[in-house]
């Protein structure tokens, strides 16, 4: 028997469930920047993540739709169209995996997936520009006639 034609890896789960792993992998990347897990998983991970990026880079309707269709998440699928994506500056290669040790339990490869290049929150982005505005005046009181 050989394994000629098989790409992917099954982790011991069926194919709904490896589906959901892996959508659920790339919402906490895309929602935290980085994640930390299993060094199979994170290379797993790393092309369906980058081929997403591509995809929003396009910003088109249709590509956001596909986008949001393969997160199964509105918020998360805008926010990677409209902020994430613009900031990459890279045609490919957006995501690197950093080996971080092993896990203490059963001796697991652990690493961290992240962005090569910074890649802010939209709440950052916002931070510098406000401005403080100066209190208003109280309107002066009249006298009233008696």
């Amino acid at each position: 028997m050989h394994r000629h034609g098989y790409k992917g890896r099954k982790f011991g789960r069926e194919n709904d469930q490896r589906t959901a792993l892996t959508r659920g992998l790339m919402r906490s990347l895309f929602k935290y920047k980085a994640i930390n897990t299993t060094l199979a998983k994170a290379k797993e991970i790393r092309r369906p993540a980058e081929k997403l990026i591509t995809l929003a880079k396009k910003g088109d309707l249709a590509s956001r739709r596909l986008v949001i269709a393969r997160l199964n998440d509105q918020v998360l699928g805008n926010e990677l169209v409209d902020i994430i994506a613009p900031q990459i500056k890279r045609n490919s290669g957006y995501l690197k995996i950093e080996r971080t040790g092993f896990r203490r339990g059963d001796n697991s490869e652990m690493a961290t997936i992240s962005f090569v290049d910074e890649v802010k929150d939209e709440l950052e982005k916002a931070a510098p520009k406000a401005e403080k505005k100066p209190a208003a005046k109280k309107p002066a009181t009249k006298k009233e006639d008696k």
